[in-house]
């Protein structure tokens, strides 16, 4: 009895064989293993990289922070500024600028200026005209008053700007204007100073500046039973505290005296009024002129000008507006 055979693969045709066996059944020498290593990074779980943190946003806030500020006081026992008794100058102690400041114009103003051989030699040059010499003072001194145009330029020009810079400082006074300068005559007063070596020397111990002017107001004494508050308030008051007023009404006057100035230490000795009289005499060629009739006037005085132009012109001295 044969035996039934189970076909237990399918009906495809089998695969043929390959004509040639696979590389691996073949004896040939191993390939070396061309695979890449991986760098020692790869393999590592870290690195030495520093690694930037990402930064946290701030919360945007719209009051922002104000710092406490602290400030500084010195107490100082003494003040820093100081009035010179001599000069009436105040200025800073220890700033050398104003100390130095205050040594010049203190020195000048108690004892003049130098009038010296340089200014002696532009003397012609600039005009200049002596008009009185050998004035005695009341001291017995001897000196001489010369005259120029205010508008005097080169050495004494220079001169004459130190000398009106140390007048306006002590007055307080501004400056006068180029078209003032220009209207205007000055009048010194020259000092004799012989020293051991130079017998010619001599000192600017006062000084005038007359000024042409068209019109000035006279002044009017408030009669001593009456106050200031029961003044007309028709008058100008000039300086109440030594009680001089002046009317309104412009009157015709022809000179004016801008600035007066003695060197405090040849104060009270006539120079001031010698001065005044050499400029109403020459101030107009040929034409004299006498304060007491209201012909010549001053800018607003101070304490010391006021007696003056008081006792030289006799009460007829009028003020103008400078």
């Amino acid at each position: 009895m044969s035996s039934l055979v189970r076909r237990t693969y399918s009906t495809r045709p089998a695969r043929q064989p390959p004509s040639s066996p696979p590389s691996d059944l073949v004896s040939s020498p191993p390939r070396p293993n061309l695979k890449r290593k991986r760098p020692l990074t790869d393999h590592l779980s870290f690195t030495n990289t520093p690694t930037t943190k990402k930064a946290k946003p701030q919360k945007s806030t719209n009051k922002t922070k104000q710092k406490t500020l602290t400030q500084l006081h010195f107490a100082l026992e003494t003040s820093v500024l100081k009035t010179c008794p001599l000069c009436d100058l105040t200025f800073t102690q220890g700033a050398p600028d104003d100390e130095s400041l205050h040594r010049s114009h203190c020195l000048r103003v108690q004892k003049g200026l130098e009038w010296g051989k340089e200014e002696e030699k532009e003397s012609v040059k600039a005009g200049v005209e002596e008009l009185c010499s050998d004035v005695r003072l009341k001291n017995g001194s001897k000196g001489r008053i010369i005259s120029f145009r205010a508008e005097v330029s080169g050495r004494i020009g220079t001169k004459l700007q130190t000398l009106l810079d140390t007048i306006n400082l002590t007055l307080s006074s501004p400056p006068l204007s180029q078209r003032v300068l220009q209207a205007s005559k000055v009048y010194l007063f020259l000092l004799h100073c012989p020293t051991a070596t130079s017998s010619r020397r001599e000192k600017i111990v006062g000084c005038v500046i007359a000024q042409r002017i068209t019109s000035a107001m006279a002044i009017v004494h408030p009669s001593s039973d009456e106050t200031v508050k029961d003044t007309p308030t028709s008058l100008i008051p000039v300086d109440p505290s030594t009680n001089l007023y002046v009317c309104p009404t412009p009157l015709p006057t022809p000179m004016g005296i801008p600035r007066l100035f003695v060197s405090s230490s040849h104060r009270r000795l006539g120079i001031a009024s010698r001065l005044l009289t050499s400029a109403s005499q020459t101030f107009i060629l040929g034409c004299p002129l006498d304060p007491s009739k209201g012909e010549v006037a001053f800018t607003q005085p101070t304490g010391a000008g006021k007696s003056v132009l008081e006792k030289w012109g006799k009460g007829g001295v009028r003020i103008y507006e400078e």
